[in-house]
This record gives structure tokens, sequence and C-alpha cells, in this order.
């Protein structure tokens, strides 16, 4: 009896072990397309901190439905592998970037459309995610990123979002 309870925690603490010896990479770099509301495109850079923490950078054009803009994120996320070249990942971190907003309607004339003035913004993000890292260097990922709008200058309004995206990078 004593030798199978043995067993079993040698075979646990190995599993608990294989867990936590993932390979992450030092440098990625690659493409993040997607967001919430329309369409958007960032390059992409990870940096390796500690044996499971990296830094993300992004920067980054978005088209929505509303407006369009420009933003650079910086996130500090933490790793854990899954298994078989899978890994997870949550983070916190902020961004900044500036909107514009398409022409609207004039409310006494639907013939003129008024200019909307846009605005620089800050925001504070979440992040989580799954990523698959291939036997070539190449790492994909797909991550929801619920961003809130914190400081706001123009029309550009705080408001809660949540940016959905598909990663791939180059690792090395």
């Amino acid at each position: 009896m004593l030798k199978k309870i043995m067993m079993v925690l040698f075979a646990g603490l190995s599993s608990f072990t294989a867990l936590q010896a993932q390979e992450i990479a030092d440098n990625a770099i690659g493409l993040r397309l997607g967001d919430s509301d329309g369409f958007g495109a960032e390059i992409s850079y990870q940096r390796l901190l500690g044996r499971y923490t990296r830094a993300e950078i992004d920067f980054g054009y978005r088209d929505s439905r509303e407006h369009d803009a420009v933003k650079l994120t910086a996130l500090y996320q933490w790793v854990h592998e899954i298994d078989l070249g899978f890994n997870w990942f949550y983070g916190v971190g902020a961004g900044v970037g500036s909107a514009s907003f398409e022409p609207v309607p004039s409310p006494n004339n639907p013939n003129f459309f008024e200019d909307v003035d846009g605005g620089f913004f800050g925001l504070f993000a979440g992040d989580v995610g799954v990523e698959y890292n291939f036997d070539v260097p190449v790492l994909v990922s797909l991550d929801i990123r619920p961003e809130l709008g914190l400081i706001n200058f123009g029309n550009f309004d705080s408001r809660f979002n949540f940016d959905i995206a598909l990663g791939i990078r180059y690792q090395f």
C-alpha cells in the first residue's frame, strides 16, 4: 500500500514539474489581428522577462463602425503550460491612442454632415488567452483583451471594450 502511495505522489510531483518546465522564447514579433466591432491590425512584440513572465507591446490601427484609432498598448503577462505545445496566459497593462470619428448627419439638415472631434485617450487593459508553440519558431495565439478607457481628451468616450484577436508571431 505504501509503495502505491509513493508511486502516486511521485507521478503527481512529476506532472507538476512538467507543467512548470515550459519554454518561452526570448523574443517574438508578428501581427495581432482582430477587434470587437470592426477590424484592426497591430504589430506585436513580446520579450521574455522571467522564467514564466513576459512583456508584450502592440502598436496598431483599428477601424470600427464609429471611429478609427491608432493605439499603443503594453502588457505584463504570466504564461503557463497546458500540454503538447499549448500555453495559456493572462496579464494586465495600459495604453494610449488617438481616435477620429466619421462625419455624422446634421440634425437640422440630413444632407449636411458635421465633423465630430476625436481625441487622445488612455486605457487600462487585461488580457487572457491561449497559444500554440509550433516545432518551427512560430507562435499562434487567440486572446481576449478587455479594455476600459480612463483618460479622454476630445469627444472620445470612456467605455468598456472587448478586443478579441488572433496573433501570429515569429520567435527568436
